[in-house]
Formats: structure tokens, sequence, C-alpha cells
């Protein structure tokens, strides 16, 4: 295949992926104003949209890291970079089929790795950058969201104790719209950036850009418009997850969820961590949870949650490492890839439509998720 036609395919792909990002992270900003009634739904994912766009100009430190850092680009192709997204965009699809806030990042980095290890060796992974700028944030950066949310969340119950509870209520759901949006425009700083990255990747293996560059302007602002546009459409599951799946939150609870986690994103962004914004929310909510007396905190789906996290990387890693094989082929083994790819895509979809969850019953939840024991939080 042409490598300009390649290039072209490899960046329709990766604003695909960046896409499914957008719905498949929503959550993390607004999953917790939607429980609380801060927002109303469909007006917290416009929200949503509209700061991730704006999120995407701040920085590019992360995007320089993907590009740049975590594998060799002189030793790779625009068709491995594509075999790593169709791994990427299929895993997001399959943990949004099931609810469950697994990272988009680890997701995209697994694809990457694995494509790349096939088609060029080991070699070709800068492991020591993926050491220090993936693995050890994706440790770190939960528990310390968490940590905080829940120092945060026995100051804000603390300090209100004397207060009129209807006051208080109404005082944090207003902050909750201000905190909420800095969650948005945080995670468009870092998650944008990610596929700002790897269009540039793309365009260094391809030669068109220089070695180190950054992202030119259309792919900042392609990179913006895509994943706004797919966290306005709402990832519905996983927003019923982390706003009713894990505890029972209140507005103080959300609130301290909210301003860790972009507390702890905007830092990362800063420094170039190409961290899991999924981990972060999902950590400052358990810790949000686990700060208010006798909440309750649904540690199983915690559990869940563990799990997915753990197998994310590697799972992608396999279905990238699998594509980058039979793309290997040439010109009609990628075309493979591209149909199995579409295909299964649509099978999920397909799935996803015998009990769909909307705006509408966002909040609603399941007997058998109601139904499981809990763990009080003292």
């Amino acid at each position: 295949m042409d490598v300009s036609v390649m290039v072209v395919v490899v960046v329709v792909t990766a604003l695909i992926f960046d896409f499914t990002n957008g719905f498949h992270d929503t959550a993390n900003a607004m999953a917790t104003s939607i429980a609380t009634g801060a927002l109303r739904p469909k007006v917290a994912v416009l929200v949503a949209g509209v700061l991730n766009l704006v999120g995407a100009f701040l920085s590019v430190e992360v995007a320089r890291t993907i590009s740049s850092g975590l594998v060799d680009e002189t030793r790779i192709t625009p068709v491995v970079i594509f075999a790593g997204l169709v791994g990427a965009i299929l895993w997001n699809l399959l943990t949004w089929l099931l609810g469950l806030p697994s990272s988009s990042s680890h997701a995209l980095f697994g694809g990457l790795i694995g494509a790349s290890i096939v088609a060029a060796g080991t070699g070709a992974v800068h492991f020591g950058a993926v050491l220090s700028k993936v693995v050890v944030p994706a440790v770190i950066s939960p528990v310390l969201a968490g940590v905080v949310a829940l120092i945060g969340t026995y100051i804000a119950y603390r300090s209100t104790a004397r207060a009129d509870e209807g006051t208080v209520t109404r005082g944090f759901r207003a902050g909750q719209v201000v905190s909420a949006s800095m969650v948005a425009l945080a995670h468009g700083t870092n998650d944008a950036q990610k596929t700002m990255g790897i269009i540039t990747l793309t365009l260094i293996t391809a030669g068109v850009l220089a070695p180190d560059s950054g992202p030119p302007f259309w792919v900042i602002l392609a990179a913006g418009l895509a994943i706004a546009i797919g966290t306005y459409v709402g990832g519905w599951r996983i927003i019923r997850t982390l706003g009713k799946r894990v505890s029972d939150i209140e507005t103080p609870q959300g609130f301290a969820a909210e301003t860790s986690s972009t507390a702890v994103i905007l830092a990362s962004s800063h420094l170039g961590f190409a961290l899991s914004t999924t981990q972060v929310a999902t950590g400052a909510i358990f810790g949000a949870g686990a700060g208010r007396r006798l909440a309750s905190v649904r540690w199983g789906v915690a559990g869940q949650m563990a799990v997915a996290w753990i197998l994310t990387l590697p799972a992608a890693a396999l279905v990238g490492a699998a594509a980058a094989w039979v793309a290997s082929a040439g010109t009609f083994g990628t075309v493979v890839v591209a149909v199995v790819g579409v295909a299964v895509a649509a099978g999920i979809y397909a799935a996803s439509r015998r009990r769909p969850i909307t705006a509408d019953n966002v909040n609603e939840v399941p007997t058998p998720v109601a139904a499981e024991p809990v763990a009080a939080a003292r």
C-alpha cells in the first residue's frame, strides 16, 4: 500500500480511537456530578466535550512523550501504528460494553507496544520510558488521587457538620459544576494529547516530520475535536458504573473527588506523564466514598475494575501484535485487519443495543448491582 495512503488510513483510525477515548472517558469528569444531580446528563456531556476541546490546546508534553519516547520511530512503520490502534479501539469498545472504566491510554500503549514488538523486535520499545512514564504513574496516581479525595471528603464533612444540610448540598452542587468542568479540561489536556502523539509519530515514521517534532496545529485541532465529539456522545454505561455502582456519592464527595482528580491530572500533564485519567478518577471516587463515615463502598466492583486495569495493557498488546502479524502480509493483510476490526466493533455495538443505557436511565441501578454486599467505610 502506498505510504501516503497508509498515513491517511492511520490518521483516520487514530481519530476513531480518539472518539472512543472521548465517550469511554466521559465518566471521569461527569459521573459524580450526574449522580448527585449537580448537572443534568446531557448538559454535563456538552460541557465536558467543549472543555475537552479547550484542554487539547493547553499542552503538548504528553504528545511528545508518545511520539518520541515510547518506541523507536526509526524501526516502525505506519502499518505497525495502525495495527496498534486496532487493538486499542477493540479493547475500548469491549470494556465500554461491560461498563468497566478501564484505561484508554493503556489500551493505546499496549496496542502500540505489541505491534512494535512483532514488527521490529523488543528493541523497538523503550521499556525504560514505558516504566517511568506509564507503569509507575499507573500505580501511584489512583492511590494518590484516592488519598487526596479521602482527606478532602473528611474535611468537607467536618467543616460543614453544623451547617444546614440543604445549604450544604446546594453549595457543593454549585462547586461541582466548577470542579467537574476542571476535570474535563484536564482530561482534554492529557488524553487528547495521546492521539496527537500517535498521529505525530505516524508522520515522523513516514518522513513527513523530522524526528522529535511536536504536533502540528491541524493535528491538535483534529484530536481535540474528535475527543470532544466522543465525549458529547456520552459513555453512559461507564458513567453509571462510576456514578452509582461504586458508592452512594453525595455532593461533598463528588466535589472532593473531582478536585483531587483535576490536581493529579494537570500535574502529570505538565510533567509529561501519560497516565490514565480513568484510573485517577476511579481512585478519587473510591477515596471520596471511603472518606464519609458509614458510606457504602462496593469493593467487589473495585475488584472487577482492578482486573480490567491489569489486563488492559497486555490484552491490547496481544490484539495489536496479532493485527501487526496479519498486516505484515502487505496490502491484503492490512485490509483483512481493517475488515475484521470493523466487524468486531459492529458486533459489540449490536450487543450494546440489547440493554441500552442512555441519559434517561443512567442513574438507575439494576437490582443485581444494588444487591451486592457492601463494606462500610468508617
